[in-house]
């Protein structure tokens, strides 16, 4: 069983920044790297950043140069540091474990972030 908690999401203005975590617990050894994705509303959810167990991260285009992802293994807690954010950036951020390059289903309860003046 495999839990992941989100957290650090909020109401931020444009050109502000915030930075989420996400936890893991449970039987995560198997888990080679973690992952954000976003859905907005009326959208379907998308891939956002992933960073590998060797730290290598991922970025969409949309999110390259503001985002930044960073982990602590020790923890078993990855970390999206958003600077720039702009509205389009609102959404539900969620975080998933991937085993190898293949995405499992353990997915998060998400965070919101909402990015208005």
């Amino acid at each position: 069983q495999v839990q992941l908690v989100e957290s650090g999401g909020g109401l931020v203005q444009p050109g502000g920044s915030l930075r989420l975590s996400c936890t893991a617990s449970g039987s995560i050894f198997s888990f080679s790297s973690m992952a954000w994705y976003r859905q907005a509303p009326g959208k379907e959810r998308e891939f956002v950043s992933r960073i590998t167990s060797s730290c290598s991260p991922i970025y969409a285009d949309s999110v390259k140069g503001r985002f930044t992802i960073s982990r602590d293994s020790a923890k078993n807690t990855v970390y999206l540091q958003m600077n720039s954010l702009k509205p389009e950036d609102t959404a539900v951020y969620y975080c998933v474990l991937y085993s190898g390059s293949v995405r499992t289903d353990d997915w998060g309860q998400g965070t919101q972030v909402t990015v208005s003046p």
